[in-house]
């Protein structure tokens, strides 16, 4: 059956990329934003209506969250990239295998998340160093959360394959939706009801359900080769191969990213609960900042992987290029934002005096710089999209991840000084960004 063209969908492999890309992106952007605004909004509610205990326990939950998501979040990567090489090439066949053995692999991964969050929990949380007072919270929060996990797993893996053909708006739909409840269900559990930290832990899972089901029930009703059906799952053996060979780099190198942040968190923690909550409060707009380069980079993926599927490489240059330059203008546009308005805005998370002191130094020392992730994150996704996973992989895990626990161990370590610790972000990201560069210019020239 030919693939048809609707109305959600982007046309890749034709006509002039800066408008689509931007279409392409925004929406994504949105889509990343709100989904960590479901964390957001939980540091938001217990800060304002509870505890500072209650929202550094939930801030500090994220490094140690993101450690085994992001691996298999990764791995949704690999599967936006093979089913948009597969639309490329017109193989309609194997576009429906990929999406169904895609969907099992979320499912699985789903339920290992389950397993490891709720047996982990406490050792984790304990290894990295988190404070007495707010170690059995968080520990209530890591648990609770990681029973949504499964729903998770099926958003990021349904919303790729709906992103590898072009659609990124229903995404952010479903977690615009999502979102709201999550909000609502903050506010009633927090407020209403005293459950402090379990309220927003309820509150979060409830809101990934929503969306998840609703990706899916729109993939239901895809035409074809796109409509998924429960009875059609599985684990072909050369997609799963190629989901991993794309995308387990992406994951592991997304969960190293948080085994060093957890060595930052562990130094961070280490300063006391004024630090950890501070910390937790600007992360909030490290990460919205940084999600709007995200949205570029997939943007690279996706249209790097259609048209390298269809051939068109000098295509494939010129989404490098596009790419690179919109994902840097807006996200210097928000890094000049937060650091304009910084107090203003992180006086939504805390009115407490000390720790608005330390989430303004991550606010002037990172936030600010954020605009550098682009050059690296954009340039290993155009990797990616042509095949190319595992050399970007390794030069980020050096420039970003061994680079930084040796910081935190030596430089950090010598000065004692929060300041001196948020300062390692935006040296890996100038570092790491030159030599991914280099790679990618090298890897080009030999493969168009």
């Amino acid at each position: 059956m030919a693939l048809t063209h609707r109305q959600h969908n982007i046309d890749m492999l034709h006509g002039s990329l800066f408008d689509k890309i931007l279409l392409f992106a925004l929406p994504l952007a949105a889509s990343m934003i709100l989904q960590q605004l479901f964390n957001s909004a939980d540091v938001a509610v217990v800060g304002r209506f509870d505890s500072p205990q209650a929202m550094a326990a939930v801030g500090s939950n994220g490094a140690a969250i993101n450690l085994m998501v992001n691996l298999f979040v990764g791995l949704s990567i690999g599967a936006n990239v093979i089913v948009a090489q597969y639309i490329g090439r017109r193989e309609t066949a194997k576009i429906h295998d990929a999406i169904h053995t895609s969907i099992t692999i979320a499912l699985l991964g789903g339920v290992l998340l389950v397993v490891w969050g709720l047996t982990m929990a406490r050792t984790i949380l304990t290894m990295m160093n988190t404070p007495a007072d707010i170690l059995d919270l968080a520990v209530v929060y890591f648990r609770i959360y990681f029973l949504g996990t499964p729903f998770i797993m099926l958003y990021n893996f349904g919303s790729a394959i709906l992103r590898s053909k072009g659609d990124s708006r229903r995404p952010l739909i479903s977690l615009a939706s999502g979102g709201v409840i999550n909000v609502i269900l903050n506010l009633i559990f927090v407020i209403g009801f005293k459950l402090s930290v379990v309220g927003v832990a309820l509150a979060t899972v409830i809101s990934n359900v929503i969306s998840s089901l609703m990706i899916m029930r729109w993939l239901a009703h895809e035409e074809e080769p796109f409509t998924f059906r429960v009875k059609d799952l599985m684990l072909g053996n050369s997609y799963v191969l190629q989901i991993v060979r794309i995308g387990l780099p992406a994951g592991v190198q997304g969960s190293l990213f948080s085994i060093s942040n957890v060595c930052i968190q562990t130094a961070i923690n280490g300063v006391g609960s004024f630090a950890s909550a501070g910390s937790a409060a600007a992360l909030n707009f490290d990460f919205l900042v940084y999600y709007i380069a995200a949205a570029f980079t997939q943007s690279a993926v996706t249209f790097t992987s259609q048209n390298f599927g269809a051939g068109d490489y000098t295509r494939c240059k010129k989404v490098f290029s596009v790419s690179m330059c919109v994902g840097v203008v807006f996200t210097g546009l928000a890094c000049i934002a937060c650091a304009v308005w910084k107090t203003e805005l992180l006086s939504i998370y805390t009115v407490n005096p000390e720790v608005l002191h330390y989430a303004e130094v991550r606010m002037i020392h990172v936030v600010c710089f954020l605009w550098l992730t682009n050059i690296y994150e954009i340039t290993s996704g155009c990797l990616r999209g042509m095949g190319h996973s595992t050399l970007p992989t390794v030069i980020i895990l050096l420039g970003c991840c061994v680079l930084r626990i040796i910081w935190v161990y030596t430089i950090f370590a010598a000065y004692q000084d929060f300041a001196v610790l948020m300062n390692v972000y935006p040296v890996s990201w100038l570092i790491t960004s030159i030599a991914t560069l280099i790679a990618y210019y090298i890897i080009r020239r030999k493969t168009f």
